[in-house]
């Protein structure tokens, strides 16, 4: 039995998005029980990546997705014949897993942090899981 150990799907939009996921992770959190620990996030898709970042002004997120599109742009010249390439790489750099700290029942991130599912290769139905240790 997998104690505390949650799976969530999420239907991403455009080619590439980002999708503010604290919800699910609150979520997984109440349902545990845990006061105190670790949550790990981790994404099973090798074109997509879990990031922490600002959540304030939504301009971030189009510019982030504009940066990586500007430095990674989707290539004819790739040799992988899914025509994807891009969204291999730039999952890579990013990471498919962020681990956060739990303290008083709660996520500890920064004032202007939430967590998000970044989809490289969209629109897609998507899922990831979530993990919670106590201690």
């Amino acid at each position: 039995m997998n104690q505390n150990l949650f799976t969530y799907r999420i239907q991403t939009s455009g080619k590439q998005s980002l999708t503010n996921i604290d919800v699910y992770l609150e979520d997984a959190l109440a349902k545990s029980g845990v006061k105190d620990g670790i949550m790990v996030v981790f994404c099973p898709h090798t074109t997509a990546a879990i990031t922490i970042n600002e959540n304030a002004d939504p301009d971030v997120q189009k510019d982030m997705n504009w940066g990586y599109t500007d430095t990674f742009p989707n290539k004819g010249s790739y040799h992988h014949v899914e025509g994807n390439s891009d969204a291999h790489i730039k999952s890579s750099l990013t990471g498919v897993s962020e681990t956060l700290i739990v303290t008083e029942g709660r996520m500890l991130l920064g004032t202007w942090q939430s967590i998000y599912f970044w989809d490289y290769d969209g629109p897609r139905n998507r899922k990831f899981h979530v993990k919670i240790i106590a201690g």
